[in-house]
């Protein structure tokens, strides 16, 4: 598919600040399964410098400064034209030894892939008592099977879990977002996460957007997991739709945890304790065929 978004985002703050340096990663990666076709930005107010950046991911990043004038009001604002190309989410061949979970990795292989084994987060240590029994739940119903596994995972999640629109904060604990079966979408994908890296699968988040249905009044930006499947590399899952990830999905970034794939990032340098409201409007068209 080939889409154009335009996608503005405001933060309007109750008293004037001056920002500190800010990261944006509002620029899809152009990959095997996406290829970026035009992109521009426009910020307001216009910084005083703009560096381009590859992190440690591959992502693109953009590292922007502010003068020390003070503000009201941030605005940024992308448009792009994007190729997506798999239409078919489960064209891969595993490598023969990847057909029974949990996998035993190639030395080699595991220590490339340890940054996306770990558990959810920094303060928390290891891997979330509820992700494990929930991950030998289903790792028991589905006999082991990698494939079968993720795709149960997914249906438990999407239709277990009530969808909310969250637009701010950290993503809760995946033992709180499957006790109380309410969650935004970065809520789900942390506890998809936390399962699958129970079972020794590496798995990382992405942020990015989908089409979804075209009549829909709101659109937000949308959060997902990629699981690493050796012989097919990263593939994707979406647990707030209950989908795998194909042609109908637009990635921004992908990491090992979701602060590293906040699409915007940054601080106050003075006005600090100033409360902000939130504004955003985002459209995704399908224009033709890629």
């Amino acid at each position: 598919m080939r889409y154009s978004v335009v996608h503005t985002t405001t933060y309007r703050y109750d008293r004037p600040v001056t920002l500190a340096p800010h990261l944006l990663r509002l620029q899809p990666r152009s990959d095997v399964v996406q290829r970026l076709v035009a992109f521009s930005l426009d910020i307001t107010p216009s910084p005083q410098r703009i560096f381009e950046n590859i992190e440690l991911d591959g992502n693109a990043a953009l590292r922007i400064v502010f003068s020390d004038h003070p503000i009201e009001a941030f605005r940024i604002q992308t448009s792009f034209t994007v190729d997506t190309w798999r239409t078919n989410p489960f064209d891969f061949l595993l490598e023969p030894w990847a057909g029974q979970l949990p996998f035993n990795y190639p030395a080699a292989l595991l220590a490339q892939l340890q940054p996306y084994l770990g558990g959810w987060g920094s303060n928390f240590p290891g891997i979330d008592p509820i992700a494990v029994q929930l991950a030998q739940e289903i790792w028991q119903d589905t006999a082991g099977n990698p494939i079968a596994f993720l795709w149960e995972l997914n249906q438990r999640i999407f239709t277990t879990c009530k969808h909310i629109v969250r637009e701010t904060g950290e993503p809760f604990p995946p033992g709180v977002t499957w006790q109380t079966k309410t969650a935004s979408c970065r809520d789900m994908t942390v506890l998809f996460m936390e399962v699958c890296r129970a079972m020794g699968l590496a798995t990382r988040f992405v942020s990015g957007y989908q089409e979804g249905d075209p009549d829909w009044e709101e659109r937000h930006l949308h959060a997902w997991a990629e699981v690493y499947l050796p012989g097919a590399g990263w593939r994707g899952y979406d647990p707030t739709q209950g989908l795998a990830v194909g042609d109908r999905y637009i990635a921004l970034v992908a990491a090992p945890n979701s602060r590293s794939a906040a699409p915007v990032s940054g601080t106050l340098n003075t006005g600090i304790g100033a409360t902000s409201a939130l504004e955003h409007e985002l459209k995704i068209e399908a224009i033709e065929k890629a």
